[in-house]
């Protein structure tokens, strides 16, 4: 087993960690923040955009069985890459997309991905999600762990805007 993590904002983790979790390789998917300059911040805290945090999920895998580059292929279905003023309704700085990267590596492939997404003209709009150096990520409060088990009717109807805009631009479901 060679494990890996990734760090991935995408507007609400709320929304970001179901579609990673379900994943064969993935090991944990924690929600969290990361990115700002205030330790241990509350999720009232970056909500109310005092940290200077985005919520993110950080992704714990297997590199044997799922790739970074094929984890980047979920993420690009999971967002908005042309919105950098946050996620669907989800708006504000904390919910902007950015790709945390914690090595060279990652890196690189990161910013082959983005310019693959660029290159396939899939959107008209430029495509703005930022690729910048992992920072300390903190975990959010246990309410917000594995939301969408504990709270499926809640999950169900914010999921659903992006499974719509999914649908559109990706051409697949789910």
């Amino acid at each position: 087993m060679a494990i890996e993590e990734a760090i991935f904002a995408g507007g609400c983790f709320w929304c970001m960690v179901e579609p990673f979790e379900t994943r064969k390789g993935i090991l944990s998917v924690v929600s969290g923040f990361t990115g700002g300059h205030v330790d241990y911040p509350t999720y009232d805290q970056v909500s109310g955009k005092y940290t200077g945090h985005v919520e993110a999920v950080r992704i714990t895998f297997d590199n044997e069985h799922m790739t970074y580059k094929e984890l980047l292929e979920v993420y690009w279905t999971l967002i908005d890459p042309t919105d950098d003023q946050g996620q669907f309704h989800d708006r504000g700085d904390n919910y902007r997309p950015v790709i945390f990267v914690s090595s060279l590596s990652q890196r690189k492939i990161a910013q082959e991905s983005k310019k693959a997404l660029v290159d396939s003209g899939r959107f008209k709009k430029s495509i703005i999600v930022g690729i910048e150096e992992a920072q300390k990520f903190w975990e959010a409060e246990a309410y917000h762990q594995d939301f969408y088990k504990t709270h499926p009717t809640q999950y169900k109807a914010i999921h659903k805007v992006r499974q719509k805009f999914k649908k559109k631009h990706w051409k697949i479901k789910g």
